[in-house]
């Protein structure tokens, strides 16, 4: 049985009180505070890989498969998570998450093989996914509670607090060597933990006008079902339910939205810099600037991203962030010389920048934590396609049209997203 938890009423019409108001900004600050400190610790991860490549002697094949730990140990977990999010509340699921990956980080420097990496990395990769799709199930309570689209401003938290863990990472890297840089992170994310933590814990679920209609729904739905009891179906089974079955396939529509936007970010991540470098023969300097780019203007689009919603509502975010999105792309990937390749990569990253958090909100919205986490896992399948597949089209074709994979990717997001242009609201603001 899932465990009680206190809650806030937020009726329409029904103006909240001072309390709850300052509550829920507590709240919102909390929530906010994990989404850094998710980003911060992945990214100072990521920059140390090279390091801990010399110090395991792993080769490239070597490595890329303990690196599938990291994946494997996410995605696991992920599938897992709104089920503890459900029994344990996701208040207190974020936090055993945040712990996990702030532990998990430590382990990595001290391994002497590419095997027992790759086994370490599953136990990050685990705190990894868990955390994701727990904070994310959190703010959706959030969200609808506050009536106001706000899940991009807690995914521009993840984004500046991944740019701060690669900046730290940058300077300290030739003074500190991997394992107390590591072990700072693990500190900094115990700490961080802690202080939000306790905030997370004390502060009760807040229950939106949707769960509240939906819980008398239900209720009225049994009151019904007792009264025409010879109208059950035969052994026992429950009748089908035409809404649920509609909820579900809209997440796996938000699901597909959210793989469409982390398969570029991933092939991003990787591919951008080797573009500029091998393609367009950009200095190592600048070649380097081109995911920083990119990673700058998707924070400014998720900062600006609960404005953009409540202007053009979610379903119009989507289509214009995807076409965006595939119109950047194209420049970027085509581009005859660097600064319009850059400029490219900046527009990308602005139309990708809301993609992700309002599929996962909208997601959220309809089935709850389950939600979350199908769409989160769906999505996060996009970002371990990326990478190799841009790999393998570079191979056969060359690399300027594999990355075109993206702006096409993007596309489909928009056509899929314009489709769900009458699934109506779904984590506040309209559809």
């Amino acid at each position: 049985m899932p465990t009680p938890n206190k809650t806030w009423s937020a009726i329409p019409g029904r103006r909240r009180s001072a309390t709850a108001d300052r509550s829920l900004t507590q709240l919102r600050t909390a929530i906010t505070a994990f989404f850094a400190l998710d980003g911060f610790v992945f990214a100072g991860w990521v920059v140390r890989i090279p390091a801990i490549k010399e110090r395991t002697g792993a080769s490239e094949g070597a490595l890329g498969l303990a690196l599938l730990g990291v994946s494997a140990g996410a995605v696991a977990t992920m599938v897992v998570t709104g089920r503890l999010c459900r029994r344990f509340g996701s208040h207190p699921t974020t936090v055993a998450a945040a712990v996990l990956l702030s532990l998990g980080v430590a382990l990595p420097p001290l391994t002497g093989s590419a095997l027992a990496l790759g086994l370490v990395l599953l136990v990050f990769g685990a705190g990894f996914g868990g955390l994701n799709v727990a904070m994310n199930s959190a703010a959706v309570d959030l969200i609808a509670a506050l009536r106001r689209p706000v899940m991009p401003g807690f995914h521009a938290a993840f984004s500046l607090g991944g740019m701060a863990g690669a900046a730290l990472g940058g300077l300290i890297a030739g003074r500190l060597a991997p394992t107390p840089h590591l072990a700072l992170l693990t500190a900094v994310g115990l700490l961080v933990t802690a202080v939000a933590g306790r905030a997370l814990l004390r502060l009760p679920v807040p229950e939106s006008a949707l769960s509240a209609s939906a819980s008398a729904s239900a209720s009225g739905s049994a009151s019904t079902s007792a009264s025409v009891e010879e109208g059950a179906t035969p052994a026992g089974r429950a009748p089908e339910d035409p809404a649920r079955d509609a909820a579900r396939r809209l997440v796996a529509v938000f699901g597909l939205i959210a793989l469409c936007t982390a398969y570029g970010e991933g092939a991003m991540a990787d591919w951008a810099a080797l573009h500029l470098d091998q393609d367009l023969d950009a200095s190592p300097g600048v070649a380097a600037a081109g995911y920083s780019v990119f990673a700058l203007m998707m924070a400014v689009g998720r900062l600006s991203g609960t404005a953009l919603l409540e202007r053009l509502g979610q379903t119009r975010t989507l289509v214009a962030g995807g076409a965006t999105a595939a119109a950047g792309m194209l420049l970027g990937s085509l581009a005859p010389t660097v600064w319009l390749a850059l400029l490219g990569f900046a527009v990308t990253g602005l139309g990708l920048a809301n993609l992700f958090p309002v599929a996962i909100a909208r997601a959220g919205a309809l089935t709850g934590p389950s939600g979350v986490a199908a769409a989160s896992t769906v999505g996060y399948g996009g970002m371990l396609l990326g990478p190799p597949a841009i790999g393998f089209l570079a191979d056969g074709l060359s690399l300027p049209i594999a990355l075109t994979t993206v702006a096409l990717l993007a596309a489909v997001a928009a056509v899929v997203a314009y489709g769900t242009r009458g699934a109506g609201r779904a984590g506040g603001g309209p559809s």
